[in-house]
């Protein structure tokens, strides 16, 4: 086979949309696959609505893509090899000048329309004199061009994708390709420029199909031999109707999607065909599959759900280094080889290194589960540590608790990430920092006594790395603080003057001596002074076991 030149010929007057990314990627695949050349073309002849800001995005969207091509043209660049080419045909008698005034046009198709007929140019501009032409344009009347067919040959071709075509001339109307002010339109200008870059194979929609039969005409007069043709099925939504919803999806809002290039040109290389939507990690499996004869010729239904499993299955194929610039400094290989399976985009990432690297304020927990957070943090702290962790701390509370389902790993979930959605995946449990975690968790969930406390801190700090002690530690002696300052606000309480009356109305029966009071004084005095001492000593006891884990 010679050498396989396609192009992409985009018109600068708006982004590219998905339907001409689906475009551009089939003539870029099958370029590559016989290792030919891969064109771009800007068709801006229309000048008053082609912009430069249009043209650089559309060349920051193909990069983007994956589909640099190998060299780009602009039409505007070329218009003095339309005219040179188009004074060829006029001197053959391929083109001719035409008349009529739009508004005369549209009264002769609504009269044929009226009669039953289809709405063809009747050719009356061919039946003009000089004299008569000369007329017209002494009047200010400036012509239009039109390609003259050939109707004495039915116009057959092999597509590639539709099989074999055929198109009757005579039920054409011969198609206008200049403007009255000069300006070209698409028809005669594209095959001019096919002819010129050597383009051998043409892939766009199917809504050209007409275009190609009158176009193999025009490569026919300009002495040229005709490119292969391949008319692919348009793109519709999940629906199954044509969406204008497409036509607003463009590769900005595939970027502000999350969307990665790769899972984008998976889903379009394939749908339209039989061949089953698969991840990849690059060009290679699409380039080397890409086959027109498996296209159908039913429309190619595009669906947004199916391109975000899609991304998500190329996000979980991807390695550190194709991802490192869009993580967060702080993130290590191996953190997001455990977070990867987790996440639908790679800016999720960021938020499992929230979760799974830095502290959380403790979520809210439902007082229900409260008994069933400590159990897990039990379980946690006596683990050992394989490979899947999650599943053996869950299947460790599953059969001490009985809880199955939601119960079992809502509670969890909540506790060590703070959200109530999300995969349920190793997260914090990747890192080995479940155990302390949950620990800590527990400080906040058992009751505020002294022994439970040292127990909880004294597992906490056995369990934690030097960089979370300093945490515990804080957290440990805010919450002994608070204790301490409740044993001195009530013995001071306890220990304010009473005098004989107080004493005689709150505590003892009326008719006493002053010598039985006075006893009886004394002996109060003493049980608030033992009361006092035990305090000192459970303080101390405090005192003493923060010393020993260093706080």
């Amino acid at each position: 086979m010679a050498s396989i030149v396609t192009r992409f010929a985009p018109s600068p007057t708006g982004r590219l949309h998905v339907g001409n990314i689906r475009t551009a990627l089939h003539n870029m695949l099958w370029a590559r696959k016989h290792g030919g050349r891969f064109l771009l073309r800007l068709d801006d002849t229309d000048l008053a609505r082609s912009t430069e800001e249009h043209a650089e995005a559309i060349h920051a969207d193909l990069d983007w893509l994956g589909l640099t091509p190998d060299h780009k043209v602009r039409q505007s660049d070329r218009f003095a090899l339309y005219e040179s080419r188009f004074e060829e045909l006029r001197a053959a008698g391929w083109v001719y000048p035409a008349y009529e005034t739009a508004e005369e046009l549209d009264l002769k198709r609504k009269v044929l329309a009226g009669r039953g007929l289809p709405p063809i140019y009747d050719r009356a501009a061919l039946t003009l004199s000089e004299t008569e032409r000369a007329r017209l344009e002494a009047d200010g009347i400036r012509p239009h061009w039109r390609f003259k067919l050939d109707h004495d040959a039915m116009i057959e071709w092999d597509d590639l994708i539709r099989g074999p075509q055929h198109l009757d001339p005579k039920l054409q109307s011969d198609p206008v390709i200049r403007r009255a002010d000069g300006s070209w339109l698409y028809m005669l200008p594209s095959v001019i420029d096919d002819i010129d870059m050597g383009v051998t194979h043409i892939v766009r929609g199917e809504d050209h199909v007409t275009n190609a039969g009158l176009q193999l005409q025009m490569f026919q007069a300009l002495g040229a031999p005709a490119p292969a043709f391949a008319h692919e099925a348009l793109l519709v939504g999940s629906e199954g109707k044509l969406s204008k919803r497409l036509g607003s999806l463009g590769a900005d809002a595939f970027r502000e999607d999350g969307i990665e290039p790769l899972a984008l040109a998976a889903l379009l290389a394939r749908i339209g065909t039989s061949d089953p939507v698969e991840a990849v990690i690059d060009m290679a499996p699409l380039i080397a599959s890409i086959d027109f004869t498996r296209f159908g010729r039913a429309p190619a239904r595009f669906d947004l759900d199916e391109l975000r499993a899609v991304n998500a299955r190329t996000i979980h194929l991807m390695d550190f280094a194709s991802v490192r610039a869009r993580l967060p400094d702080t993130m290590s290989e191996a953190l997001w080889l455990a977070v990867r399976p987790n996440i639908e985009r790679v800016d999720d990432a960021a938020a499992w290194l929230q979760v799974t690297e830095h502290d959380l304020d403790p979520p809210a927990i439902d007082p229900a589960d409260r008994d069933y957070l400590i159990a897990a943090a039990d379980a946690a702290a006596d683990m050992i540590w394989d490979e899947d962790p999650w599943h053996a701390l869950t299947g460790a509370l599953k059969a001490q608790t009985g809880r199955k389902g939601r119960a079992l790993f809502l509670p969890l979930r909540i506790a060590l990430t703070g959200q109530e959605h999300g995969p349920d995946r190793r997260l914090r449990l990747a890192t080995g920092r479940a155990a302390p975690y949950l620990r800590a968790m527990t400080i906040f969930l058992r009751p505020a006594r002294p022994k439970v406390l040292i127990a909880d801190i004294k597992r906490v700090w056995n369990s934690s790395t030097s960089r979370y002690k300093l945490v515990f530690g804080v957290l440990s002696l805010g919450i002994t603080s608070m204790i301490v300052t409740g044993f001195i606000l009530q013995a001071r309480w306890d220990a304010r003057p009473k005098g004989p009356q107080l004493i005689y109305a709150e505590n003892f029966p009326a008719n006493r001596t002053d010598a039985q009071i006075k006893e009886d004084q004394w002996a109060a005095a003493r049980e608030r002074r033992v009361a006092a001492d035990e305090r000192r000593r459970q303080w101390k006891k405090i005192q003493d076991a923060l010393a020993k884990y260093g706080f």
